[in-house]
């Protein structure tokens, strides 16, 4: 550039010229290059008259920077670019470029204080599906079994039953039994006295109660103004003696009891009694359905029910015979039993 462009006051380099005649570095959108260069173009040959005097002013005291074509829009300065303060200048309204389609994105969803959105996905018509039994009278769905056994006892008259009693074989209790013990006393008794099972003295004699044990239950009756055959009936939930290995006895299984019981049942229907009083554990818990690990002294001091008769628990015979300190407690059990009785209504 001459000397003269230099000591110009206005215009003292090149950059200064460029901004002036506006078409100094303008830095925009990449995709809006080539429509403002081309305003940037138009816009320098409809200048002023003034400013187009200037520059041809100073092309005879310089050569003319290479102005024709628009610079880059990327294009970079030399380092004096960034001490030259900018000029303002009017930018030309450009057309908007067309549109573009917007990416597809998913708006975050709100908190509006709902359950979260991996709830949504859990299955729960799997999960809370309920679980349906079929009823007995469905399609494929097999009915219990009923043995036709119980349903003959359970009409039999007093003849009947005792010989079937004699001759049953529902169980293995039969192999090892000299007698089955049927039961004694008063057919139409208020009173009825069921123990465990028959031991060796009865399964000797084929009567309940007999012996050392026998003598004490007489005992019990006769405190309460009765006596063997006379308003009382004494029974025993199984009719054959059970043993372990040894040949001493046991308590009967609950199969075994389950094979005898509806004799016993017939036995109260036909006996219709006021009061029952289960001797011992074992005639407790069969008549009640209750779990073989209760103890009869959960079972005492209360009036229960066995087919809307009112049953009172108390000790074994043969327990208070080991357990003489119990004896107190099992008389309790029979003034529970008593008072019972005179509750009932007078059939």
């Amino acid at each position: 550039m001459s000397e003269e462009l230099n000591n110009e006051k206005e215009y003292g380099s090149s950059l200064a010229l460029l901004d002036a005649l506006g078409i100094g570095p303008v830095w925009v959108r990449r995709d809006l290059a080539v429509e403002q260069a081309v305003e940037e173009a138009v816009a320098a040959e409809e200048a002023p008259a003034a400013v187009a005097e200037m520059r041809q002013d100073a092309s005879v005291s310089a050569p003319a920077p290479a102005v024709a074509a628009p610079r880059p829009a990327f294009a970079v300065s030399d380092a004096s670019a960034a001490a030259a303060p900018p000029v303002a200048r009017p930018v030309p309204a450009m057309p908007s470029p067309p549109p573009r389609a917007p990416a597809h994105r998913s708006a975050p969803p709100e908190d509006d204080g709902g359950p979260p959105a991996w709830l949504d996905e859990m299955d729960f018509a799997a999960s809370m599906e309920p679980l349906v039994l079929p009823h007995d009278d469905e399609e494929g769905s097999a009915p219990a079994a009923v043995d036709p056994m119980i349903a003959r006892i359970a009409a039999m008259e007093w003849p009947q039953l005792k010989e079937s009693v004699a001759d049953c074989r529902r169980c293995g209790l039969c192999n090892g039994r000299k007698n089955t013990v049927f039961g004694v006393g008063d057919e139409k008794a208020k009173w009825l006295f069921i123990g465990e099972g028959p031991g060796r003295n009865e399964d000797m004699q084929g009567e309940p109660f007999v012996g050392p044990a026998g003598k004490l239950l007489d005992n019990m009756l006769a405190a309460m103004d009765l006596k063997r055959g006379d308003n009382a009936y004494i029974a025993n939930i199984v009719k054959c003696r059970p043993t372990d290995d040894n040949g001493r006895d046991r308590p009967p299984s609950p199969q075994e009891v389950s094979a005898c019981l509806p004799y016993l049942q017939r036995q109260i229907a036909l006996i219709q009694p006021t009061v029952l009083v289960a001797l011992g554990k074992t005639a407790a818990i069969s008549l009640l359905g209750l779990d073989p690990s209760t103890p009869v002294s959960k079972l005492r001091g209360t009036v229960h029910r066995y087919q809307e008769l009112p049953l009172v628990v108390t000790y074994h015979p043969a327990y208070l015979l080991r357990t003489l300190g119990d004896k107190s407690k099992s008389w309790a059990d029979l003034c529970l039993a008593m008072t019972a009785f005179q509750r009932q209504p007078v059939q």
